[in-house]
């Protein structure tokens, strides 16, 4: 024989599922999320527009600073070539001083030295060294001057660079050139 159960079946006992709690819709939790996440990001987005804001007033700043700065650093080359050329000048000054009395010195020395029948067309001087040219009557007052000058003790290393007699003038003068080293 056959049995047919027409009953309802008795409702089993469920046992409780985590996955979808009962009068959860999960549509409601995933629009929950998405605002969530939505709102992380306007967060976030609002945070970065503040800092480039932040920045970019740093940025501006720094460039009225930097603008000033240039202005001192402009400034400061200026005054750092006018200095070295007040250093240039004074220097030069200076120099021009020092060496001012060396020229009085060597006239008043060469007064002493030079006889009555030699005289001197030019006097050169290149540091230490002086060229004297000159001319004499003979070659006796050529030599004459030379001890004159050794004598003197302010006058070293005196020589005779040159010595020359047109013998077909008249005058019979005598043309010479003599190196030394003055020391005040």
């Amino acid at each position: 024989m056959i049995r047919i159960n027409l009953a309802p079946p008795p409702e089993k006992t469920r046992m409780a599922d985590l996955s979808s709690p009962v009068g959860l819709h999960l549509g409601l939790v995933y629009g929950a999320l998405f605002l969530l996440l939505v709102g992380a990001l306007g967060a976030y987005w609002w945070k970065m527009a503040g800092d480039v804001a932040t920045l970019e007033r740093e940025i501006a700043a720094n460039e009225r600073e930097k603008a000033g700065l240039q202005k001192g650093i402009v400034e400061g080359q200026r005054f750092k070539q006018e200095t070295s050329e007040l250093e240039r000048r004074v220097n030069a000054i200076e120099s021009v001083a020092r060496n001012q009395a060396r020229p009085a010195y060597l006239v008043d020395a060469m007064a002493d030295m030079v006889p009555a029948d030699v005289w001197l067309t030019r006097i050169e001087e290149k540091g230490q060294q002086l060229r004297l040219a000159g001319a004499a009557y003979s070659p006796v007052a050529i030599s004459d001057f030379m001890s004159n000058l050794k004598a003197s003790g302010r006058f070293r290393d005196v020589d005779l660079v040159e010595s020359r007699q047109d013998l077909a003038k008249a005058s019979r003068l005598i043309t010479f050139e003599v190196s030394c080293r003055f020391e005040v």
